[in-house]
């Protein structure tokens, strides 16, 4: 589990095509990994992957056929900057909201424009998960939890003050550029009381 508060920006050191899916390698940055464990959780670009290798200043992750085709991992570049964020602990401060890294699917960056010091972000998403995105709730992209400040049927508005866009890869993201989305936990379950069958 996971907050949306991205503790640092790591980049794609290597990948190793593993028949089909891949070994990523990823550079951890100003991460704190002193007390790195294998199989612990660490959210990429809001994807959580598993820890299968480690040294001081790198992880490496296996990334499935699935992962590489429905998110944005399967075409990443080496040296992309990517969003890091380790498993919240219990006692944590929350200073998000509840992300499980489970990516619902992949939106892309459709325009940026200045707000005072902040800036607007508008991003289009699949028509399938409009009906999760409300006006002041939260979504997850790239890993990042943000506040949903415009919405209809094909794109959503979020505004980023200086220190997020200074301190994730939304630094370097332009007009374009695929994004993760994962849509509110809450919203994804109270979809499926409505929809699901009643018991007999």
């Amino acid at each position: 589990m996971f907050t949306g508060i991205i503790e640092a920006v790591g980049r794609l050191a290597s990948r190793e095509e593993r028949g089909g899916d891949a070994r990523l390698r990823i550079a951890v940055g100003a991460l704190p990994f002193d007390d790195a464990r294998l199989v612990e959780s660490i959210a990429v670009n809001g994807v959580c992957l598993t820890v299968v290798d480690f040294d001081g200043g790198h992880f490496e992750a296996d990334a499935s056929n699935e992962t590489l085709s429905l998110t944005t991992l399967g075409g990443l570049r080496e040296g992309s900057p990517l969003n890091l964020e380790r498993a919240m602990r219990a006692g944590d401060r929350f200073g998000g909201h509840i992300v499980s890294g489970h990516v619902d699917g992949t939106g892309r960056v459709l325009d940026v424009r200045e707000d005072a010091r902040a800036q607007r972000w508008r991003f289009a998403m699949p028509p399938a998960l409009a009906k999760y995105v409300a006006h002041k709730g939260s979504i997850c992209v790239d890993g990042v939890s943000l506040t949903v400040n415009a919405v209809d049927d094909a794109a959503f508005e979020v505004a980023l003050v200086p220190h997020t866009v200074a301190n994730t890869a939304f630094a370097s993201a332009r007009p374009g550029d695929p994004v993760n989305l994962e849509v509110d936990l809450v919203a994804r379950y109270l979809e499926r009381l409505r929809t699901a069958p009643e018991a007999p």
